[in-house]
This record gives structure tokens, C-alpha cells and sequence, in this order.
């Protein structure tokens, strides 16, 4: 039985192709980068809860969490198969903790923290386009897009990412640059813009049947915009509001 969630999770790596198709993962910069945010935050969490600072923020927490703990002979085996398939250290380090993770979590739930799952974020990164790559001077490359992680404390007060289901992290993602908006007073609608390729245009808003639908509500300037009692917010804020509209849109 405490098998089950370990392999469960190998299973969602085994699945995962690490160099994903180009434009594949170009179409969904937005949902990856913020994945990876969010689990910069949480591994600032864990790691202040359990005074791993120096390991942060790839780091398998369980060394941490339960040093003496061990899967079960076939678990850690295939595990261990699996890992030699998985291309650089970090990745590898990564995976080993969250399938980690899952059996402490089956052996023992009530002897871990009040915390978010830590993996789990990463884990939808990786499953959405495959690998990250870290420079000699800690930068990331996320395929497509650079991304520099602040420090630890810094991380700590990032704003948190809580809709993380498939819905929410497709409505993310779209070709072209894209701009969120909302209602002044933070609630409601949320609208986008996108600039495609080739200097097109595209204002959409997110419908209560959880699809894009072009929109003529949007001004076209900032300020004109900002006037109508929209403004412009950031990735994270327009998920949550996504999010909203998914939960609300299901009851």
C-alpha cells in the first residue's frame, strides 16, 4: 500500500520527455515560468523549516525531512533505473525527492509540516515541456526564456500560485506577448492581450466557459486602459483569478 504514491509519482517522470518539442514548449512559457516560481517559493519554505538554507533551491528535502527513510526494494530500484535516464544532476536530484517524498508521505503523513507540497510544482514543469538549465552563475534557462531566481528570503515573500490544475495552466499559456488586465478592484473578469508575431494584435477575455473569446473592452492604450477601470497585473494574479472563474464555473 505506502508503494502506491511513490510509484505513482515515478510513473508521472517516466512519462516526461526532458528535451520537449521546441515550439511545444515556446507555447507555454507563461504556465512553466510560474510553476517554477512557485516552487522557488516553496522550497524556501521547506528549506527554512528544516534548516536546509545551504541547499536551496534544488535539493531532495527528504535527507532532511527522515534521513533514515528508504523505499521499498523494487520502488528504489526502479528508481534508480529511472534516474540514469534523467539528464543533468539537478534534474535528477529533483526526481529522486519527489518519489521521496510520496513514500514518506504514505508512510507517515502526520509527521510532516503544515507545508505545500513541494514538488508538485515542479513536477507540472517538468510535465509541460521537460528540462531547466542552470548557469555558473545560478541563472535558468527554461527553454525559450531566461528566468533568475532571487535569493532565498526573498523567495519567501513571493506571492503564492495555489491553481495549479491542467485548466488554469493551459488559460497561461497562448502565442505572442501577452499582457494581463483586470478590474481595478481585483475581482471579475480577466482579460489579455496579445502581440503576435508580425505586430497583430488579439484582446480576449476569459469566458465563464473557460475559453478566450475576443473582446472589445479593452482600450487600446495604457492609459485609456487604465481609465476604463482596467489595469494590468501580473501572471500570478491573473491565475488566481482564472482559478476563480474554473471553481466557480464547476459548482
Amino acid at each position: 500500500m505506502t508503494d502506491r504514491l511513490p510509484s505513482l509519482m515515478l510513473n508521472r517522470l517516466r512519462a516526461v520527455e526532458w528535451i520537449g518539442d521546441w515550439d511545444d514548449v515556446l507555447g507555454r512559457v507563461v504556465s512553466r515560468r510560474i510553476l517554477m516560481r512557485e516552487y522557488l517559493r516553496r522550497a524556501a519554505l521547506w528549506a527554512q523549516a528544516y534548516s536546509a538554507e545551504s541547499a536551496w533551491p534544488f535539493f531532495d528535502v527528504t535527507e532532511y525531512v527522515d534521513p533514515d527513510f528508504r523505499l521499498s526494494p523494487e520502488i528504489a530500484a526502479e528508481l534508480e533505473e529511472f534516474l540514469s535516464t534523467v539528464p543533468g544532476e539537478l534534474l535528477r536530484i529533483t526526481c529522486a525527492g519527489a518519489v521521496l517524498m510520496a513514500g514518506i508521505r504514505a508512510r507517515n503523513p502526520a509527521g510532516l509540516p503544515d507545508l505545500p507540497d513541494l514538488y508538485e510544482p515542479l513536477v507540472l514543469f517538468y510535465e509541460r515541456g521537460g528540462e531547466f538549465v542552470q548557469d555558473n552563475a545560478g541563472g535558468l534557462d527554461l527553454t525559450g526564456v531566461s528566468f533568475r531566481p532571487k535569493g532565498l528570503k526573498d523567495n519567501l515573500g513571493t506571492p503564492p500560485f495555489r491553481a495549479l490544475s491542467e485548466t488554469v495552466l493551459d488559460a497561461l499559456d497562448a502565442e505572442g506577448r501577452i499582457s494581463f488586465y483586470a478590474a481595478s478592484e481585483g475581482q471579475g473578469l480577466v482579460l489579455r492581450r496579445r502581440l503576435l508575431p508580425g505586430g497583430e494584435q488579439r484582446d480576449e477575455v476569459f469566458s465563464q466557459d473557460l475559453r478566450w473569446e475576443p473582446t472589445d473592452r479593452l482600450p487600446n492604450s495604457e492609459e485609456e486602459a487604465k481609465d476604463a477601470g482596467w489595469v494590468r497585473i501580473g501572471e500570478v494574479e491573473a491565475a488566481e483569478l482564472i482559478g476563480a472563474t474554473v471553481v466557480s464555473a464547476s459548482r
